[in-house]
Order: structure tokens, then C-alpha cells, then sequence
């Protein structure tokens, strides 16, 4: 009886052990790859050139320099801190409804209702800025 207590033991472990070497492992996220094309899809129709988003804050995400300069107002990346950064509590609804991105309810901008971020995409972004929001 203790001898299969011992191998459980073990197997607990070794399979421990295996997760946190996988955790470690994972690649950071891309700016170029993975957040740019989330932003070009859900954001920049209002957030580049005379778009209203663009025109009300000044933050322009069509790219990495316009999203680290944010807006009139200051940064909206923080590196390193997702909790510290607007762009971030926009996306996940931490904010009045009235800023919450894209514009998905009865108050939003004129140019139309957005659909939300999947929790994937608000989670990849959130990942991104925590990892330093590195220009990748």
C-alpha cells in the first residue's frame, strides 16, 4: 500500500514539474502578429485618419507608436501593468460604459455599434501588456 502512495507521489511530481516547465516556455505575444490584427479589425475604423475615435481622443491604433503615444490625455499602455492601462480595462468593460471599446451599447459613438473582443482577444492584449508591450 504505501509503495503505490510513493508512485502517486511521484507521478504528482513529475506532472507538476512538466506544467510549470510548459508555463515557462510559453512564447511572448506578438504586437505584429497577434495584437495589431485584433486592433486593424475591431478598432481602427474609428481609431486612424478622421475616424471619430480619432478625432474625440487622438488615439490612433493603426500602430505601435499610436498606441504607446495613446491619447491627448496621456498613455493608454502602461508596459508591464494591464491593471494600470486604459486600453486594457476599455476592452474589458473596467471602465463607464460611455469609454468602454469598442462602443457596444446605447451610448456609443456615432459610427456605429461594435462587437466586443472575444475573452481570447482581451486576454492575448491583456498578456501582451503585461509581458512589456514590446514592439514585436
Amino acid at each position: 500500500m504505501y509503495a503505490h502512495h510513493s508512485i502517486d507521489r511521484r507521478l504528482l511530481l513529475v506532472a507538476a514539474l512538466a506544467a510549470t516547465a510548459l508555463l515557462g516556455c510559453e512564447r511572448p505575444v506578438s504586437f505584429s502578429s497577434e495584437v495589431q490584427p485584433i486592433l486593424n479589425a475591431s478598432c481602427i475604423s474609428c481609431h486612424s485618419g478622421a475616424g471619430e475615435g480619432m478625432a474625440k481622443t487622438h488615439l490612433a491604433l493603426d500602430s505601435y507608436q499610436g498606441v504607446m503615444r495613446g491619447t491627448q490625455l496621456g498613455p493608454v499602455v502602461v508596459p508591464g501593468s494591464s491593471a494600470s492601462s486604459t486600453l486594457y480595462l476599455a476592452i474589458d468593460h473596467k471602465v463607464d460604459s460611455k469609454i468602454q471599446m469598442p462602443p457596444h451599447h446605447s451610448d456609443k459613438f456615432a459610427q456605429g455599434e461594435g462587437k466586443p473582443l472575444s475573452s481570447e482577444q482581451i486576454a492575448l492584449i491583456k498578456r501582451w501588456i503585461d509581458e512589456g508591450a514590446k514592439q514585436n
